[in-house]
């Protein structure tokens, strides 16, 4: 059994930031592993703990600075890394619709029996791409799984779907199939001293647009960002100078001023 995960590297930016042009400035921003896609990772890597002859293969849409992400998902017992990037991929911006081509083309040549994705992303939050990818590879799929078992013989996922008002759907999935993985299903483990190590030597392999039989087209979008701002606040703030006793009775006069208490 062949059990392919996505991993996106997501940017998180400071507390304090400035927008430069479309984009956050890239000094206010650091990069980590997608917190959804770390639940992931753990599904799969436990399968494999539990059942023989399985294999688990990470993909992800990143430039050479997210190999450092990508070795995080190897040491905690991913097999093997597919990094897709190239000149095309980096001038896109890429919807979901493009980088569902660029997954789908890694699957096909891997040709996986699961697909484990994150429900979303931390940085666009779309919750798009995991389904997106199943009506393209025409697998079945199942949305913000919260609990996993396998059949023994690996044909069937028994998961349980959280939905709306705290209720849960039990179901049954057929393989091959993608399953997009919510946070809670699992507790991602700490990569070991051990695993870190092995993980300097397990493969990460580059493709580019043309090593997946795609050219510029796979990555082109009808959406295009306008601009990006910080929303005005809708309301003013009161900041309160001097010590905790001051500040105490500067607040007293604003609740009385507003009626919330009596004077």
């Amino acid at each position: 059994m062949k059990i392919l995960v996505t991993v996106k590297e997501v940017a998180e930016a400071a507390d304090d930031f400035e927008i430069d042009g479309l984009d956050i400035g890239e000094q206010y921003l650091e990069y980590d592993l997608n917190e959804w896609d770390d639940y992931a990772i753990e599904a799969g890597v436990q399968l494999s703990e539990e059942f023989d002859d399985v294999e688990v293969v990470s993909a992800t849409i990143g430039p050479e600075r997210s190999e450092e992400t990508i070795r995080m998902a190897l040491a905690k017992g991913v097999d093997r890394a597919v990094r897709v990037w190239d000149d095309d991929v980096a001038a896109a911006d890429l919807d979901v619709a493009a980088k569902t081509r660029l997954l789908a083309a890694v699957a096909a040549e891997e040709d996986p029996d699961l697909i484990l994705t994150g429900v979303q992303a931390n940085d666009d939050g779309f919750g798009a791409t995991g389904v997106s990818l199943a009506d393209e590879l025409g697998f079945e799929w199942a949305a913000v799984v919260n609990h996993l078992e396998m059949s023994e013989d690996l044909s069937t996922a028994h998961v349980h779907r959280e939905l709306e008002g705290g209720v849960d759907e039990v179901t049954e999935v057929d393989l091959p199939a993608v399953l997009t993985i919510q946070t809670g299903l699992n507790q991602p483990r700490y990569a070991s001293l051990r695993g870190i190590r092995q993980a300097q030597s397990k493969e990460i392999a580059a493709k580019g647009l043309d090593d997946l039989g795609l050219d510029a087209d796979a990555v082109a979008s009808p959406i295009e960002r306008t601009s990006m701002y910080e929303p005005e606040s809708e309301s003013d703030a009161v900041y309160f100078e001097g010590d905790a006793d001051e500040q105490a009775a500067q607040l007293a006069d604003v609740l009385t001023e507003k009626g919330v208490v009596g004077e």
